[in-house]
């Protein structure tokens, strides 16, 4: 007669097996366990989805990014585009405040128009969001790339290479960056006059803040790259790949890179809230993305001169913009957290 046995629960991160015993052939040994291993990204994944908070937050971010991308089409499902003005939704007679309450919501304008304009809000919004998440993720990449590969260097050559561009990333780090960024942003852009009237178009104008942003933020990859180098350039597996012939860029490249895939994907995930930030504080201050075109930082200025009369069409754009940035800070404390191998299992 066979006995069949459960198979036991899995237990921490691998799978536990226990072979059936036949009692007919007499005792058997004990079965040795087989253990069905799982790849750092597979455990990972199952940490942040512990995660309760980071989950929510992945979610609105997600929500608002889909927003963003799918501006056009909701912009069109609504009737309005950025800047369609709708004259009929304000009073002329009235300091041009929209009609109606809530800053003039209805079926037509789902979150009221603009005061002074008549820009539809929903519309603004989306293409709004559409603007920060181009400027912030296009600043994020060129950053971690070119921080990357600065702390490459850096960290594996050593001696002279590594003081240069340490006293670089030094100098780079004592900047007071949003200074600078918003001293240098409008003498870039008016040395690129292209329009026929003397002013910037609005893809020359986005670029511009990316490359400014991206030439302040690649410092703080390439210090944390720099730091984890240091500690794998004397690894057994470095030295192996030296005696087997292999030049500077197979050990930089594929050797030391997919060992740091974690701390680069933290650098991104931490950069993106941040560059939004930093984008909409220099569209607040007049220097970023120029009206009529949409984005949240000019928007809030805007709303500086009516929030007394019309709140409304300030906190809708707060709103917007502290939630994104709020969803993508703890999503990326997430991912941090998840891909730290120290951090505490729930």
């Amino acid at each position: 007669m066979t006995i069949p046995t459960e198979p036991t629960e899995p237990t921490g991160d691998a799978t536990v097996l226990v072979a059936e015993s036949d009692s007919s052939q007499g005792p058997k040994p004990p079965a040795t366990p087989v253990i069905a291993g799982r790849s750092p990204a597979r455990m990972a994944w199952t940490r942040l989805k512990r995660d309760r908070a980071s989950m929510i937050a992945f979610v609105v971010a997600l929500i608002f990014i889909l927003a963003a991308v799918a501006s056009p089409l909701l912009s069109a499902l609504e009737g309005w585009g950025p800047v369609s003005p709708d004259l009929k939704g304000i009073n002329p007679d009235k300091g041009n405040f929209p009609l109606g309450a809530l800053g003039g919501v209805s079926g037509k304008h789902w979150l009221g128009v603009e005061p002074g304009t008549g820009y539809d809000v929903f519309s603004r919004l989306v293409y709004g969001l559409r603007t920060s998440l181009i400027v912030s993720l296009l600043a994020a990449t060129i950053s971690t790339a070119l921080g990357v590969v600065m702390g490459l260097a850096a960290g594996y050559f050593g001696g002279k290479v590594d003081s240069f561009l340490n006293w670089i990333m030094n100098v780079v780090l004592a900047f007071p960056q949003l200074l600078f960024i918003i001293a240098l942003t409008p003498v870039i852009t008016n040395a690129f006059q292209t329009d026929a009237h003397g002013g910037t178009s609005e893809t020359l104008q986005l670029g511009s803040i990316v490359v400014i942003i991206s030439a302040f933020a690649w410092a703080y990859t390439a210090r944390l790259v720099r730091g984890q180098v240091l500690s794998l350039r004397e690894r057994e597996f470095v030295d192996a790949a030296r005696i087997m012939g292999g030049g500077p860029g197979h050990i930089l490249f594929k050797q030391l890179l997919p060992n740091l895939w974690a701390p680069i994907l933290i650098s991104f995930a931490l950069a993106v809230p941040t560059n939004i930030a930093t984008e909409a504080a220099l569209s607040f201050l007049g220097v970023g993305v120029v009206p009529p075109n949409p984005d949240l930082g000019s928007m809030l200025e805007s709303a500086t001169q009516y929030y007394l009369y019309d709140p409304t069409y300030m906190v809708l754009p707060g709103m917007t913009l502290l939630l994104v940035i709020l969803s993508l800070n703890l999503f990326g404390d997430g991912v941090r957290d998840a891909l730290d191998p120290r951090a505490n299992r729930n």
